[in-house]
């Protein structure tokens, strides 16, 4: 449980960075919260022999509203999404979310990026990213690439960043005022990841689901966008038929795991679960 040796650095600015980054190759790894790359580097999952820290970048930190979107941050904290009014406003289900990230300490030093940078498929925020249609500002030497969460993520630890690139922004389109929302979470203790999530953002108009996307925690390799789920269910009134049909619809795309939070069956099943209660949840709070 002891990492490997490495070499230090804390860059000032995102040139520097990215310059280290690039100049050591696989042998380097940004750090962010490191509540995902420390334990790696403890059970020696990870060797990095460069450890490059970001948080003296404070051009990586920091929420804002530009128009009709609102860009975060990769080294804003969980606990800095909470206490922000400007998410709590206009993007209550990352609020949502981030409360049932981890616990206080984590959350606390935590970061966005660190949760949706790497591909892991156990984290929460990549799946409500992808339900956001979210877009990563990724940075390199050469270029500044804007890539769309909807193809970033390629496999388990596996993203479109390319070696020396870095995460410098999110940005989200806000969803229209009256939207509702929710994400759903089983979970077997405190801090651990889900067996299950989903999470759901849509609009009502005359009764009925005018617009729906649902994304989907540790159900795969990745975190999954349900898009036939969610077009099951626009232009229903979300009675109990169509729940089961959207569920179902769902479930066809997950492929978990069996380990200890439950065999491959089950854990489809608890999945159809989470997508049917944050269906009728958001369409519960919307106006």
């Amino acid at each position: 449980m002891i990492p490997g040796p490495f070499e230090y650095h804390r860059p000032t600015t995102i040139a520097d960075a990215v310059k280290l980054l690039c100049d050591f190759g696989d042998d380097a790894r940004p750090l962010a919260g490191g509540h995902s790359l420390i334990p790696m580097m403890k059970l020696r999952l990870a060797t990095p022999s460069h450890l490059i820290d970001l948080q003296a970048l404070e051009a990586l930190k920091g929420i804002r509203r530009e128009a009709e979107s609102i860009v975060i941050g990769p080294m804003t904290t969980q606990h800095e999404l909470l206490s922000s009014q400007i998410i709590s406003k206009s993007l209550p289900i990352l609020h949502e979310a981030a409360l049932v990230i981890a616990d206080p300490q984590v959350r606390y030093r935590g970061t966005i990026g660190g949760n949706i940078a790497n591909g892991d498929p156990g984290n929460d925020m990549p799946a409500l990213m992808m339900t956001l249609d979210a877009t990563y500002r990724l940075v390199g030497t050469d270029e500044t690439r804007e890539v769309s969460v909807r193809d970033y993520y390629q496999g388990a630890y596996f993203t479109a960043l390319e070696p020396g690139e870095i995460m410098t922004a999110i940005t989200i389109p806000v969803p229209p005022v009256g939207h509702g929302y929710a994400y759903e979470k089983l979970k077997r203790k405190i801090g651990d990841y889900a067996t299950a999530a989903a999470a759901v953002i849509l609009t009502m108009s005359d009764g009925k689901v005018a617009t729906c996307s649902i994304g989907l925690t540790n159900l795969s390799e990745t975190a999954l966008l349900a898009e036939d789920a969610a077009q099951l269910v626009i232009g229903t009134a979300l009675d109990d038929a169509t729940l089961k049909k959207a569920s179902a619809a769902a479930e066809a795309i997950m492929s978990p795991a069996a380990d200890g939070r439950g065999p491959v069956e089950y854990r489809k099943h608890v999945g159809g679960v989470m997508v049917a209660r944050a269906l009728k949840r958001a369409a519960s709070v919307a106006v």
